[in-house]
């Protein structure tokens, strides 16, 4: 069972940049997608960044030109680098992992931007 582990999330101020980790228990070389989501307080959830397999990446609208998804095969992680954060972008992060026909979620990061 592949379990995910988030970390980096925190209080930053407007302007400011985070880098947020998730961590694989075992190798998802195989993966089909990884993904970071997103809950505001009072909203669903929704997607932010999504990559494949083939290093593909796509992004919410809300988050494109500010936030770049990648991942470190050798570690197993896949990293959210987000710059330039708004207020708005506060949330809980979780990250979502597809694999085998298995979805796995994370328990989740806060990041608070606020001055």
């Amino acid at each position: 069972q592949v379990q995910l582990v988030e970390s980096g999330g925190g209080l930053v101020q407007p302007g400011g940049s985070l880098r947020l980790s998730c961590a694989a228990s075992t190798s998802v070389f195989e993966f089909n997608v990884m993904a970071w989501y997103r809950q505001a307080p009072g909203k669903q959830r929704e997607l932010v960044a999504t990559i494949n397999s083939a290093d593909n990446t796509n992004y919410a609208d809300s988050v494109k030109g500010r936030s770049t998804i990648s991942r470190d095969s050798a570690k197993n992680t896949v990293y959210l680098q987000m710059n330039n954060l708004k207020p708005e972008d506060t949330a809980v992060y979780y990250c979502f992992l597809n694999v085998g026909g298995l979805n796995v979620w994370g328990k989740g990061t806060l990041v608070t931007v606020s001055s």
